[in-house]
């Protein structure tokens, strides 16, 4: 029996929770909930995690290097469903705090994140950073 699909409001929703784990920095654990399993794909400029390691490795050093991280969603396009598949466009607004020694100061990052993500119900399949726009006066990433 398949599954009922996510309204567009709860897919929304559920993009906004997982942006508010990232900002709390949660516990690993927390994030599998929103993740496929080692099929996952997520392509960050900075390059692709494949599967569970990958993404443990790349979160491990984002946790390490970001703070005072603040996603703002704004916007989510749910695409049609198929299989209980869909593509979903969305844009947040990320900004952050980052340290680089042995400056004296730290420096502020803002972007807009541009995505793509493949989700199979709520979990995320493949994630996809298609670009970022920084904000006035916003440190280069």
């Amino acid at each position: 029996m398949n599954q009922p699909t996510p309204s567009d409001g709860a897919v929304a929703e559920w993009v906004a929770n997982w942006y508010r784990a990232l900002d709390r920095h949660e516990d690993i654990e927390q994030l599998w909930n929103y993740l496929a399993g080692d099929d996952l794909v997520m392509v960050f400029p900075e390059g692709t995690s494949r599967g569970h390691d990958d993404f443990r490795k790349w979160y491990e050093t984002v946790t390490n290097r970001f703070f005072d991280e603040q996603h703002q969603v704004t916007s989510v396009e749910v695409g049609a469903w198929r299989d209980g598949v869909a593509e979903i466009k969305v844009v947040v607004n990320w900004q952050a705090r980052v340290w680089n020694p042995p400056a004296a100061r730290s420096l502020w990052l803002g972007f807009d994140a541009y995505q793509t993500w493949e989700i199979d119900g709520l979990r995320i399949r493949k994630y996809v950073v298609d670009r970022l726009q920084p904000m006035p006066g916003s440190a280069e990433l």
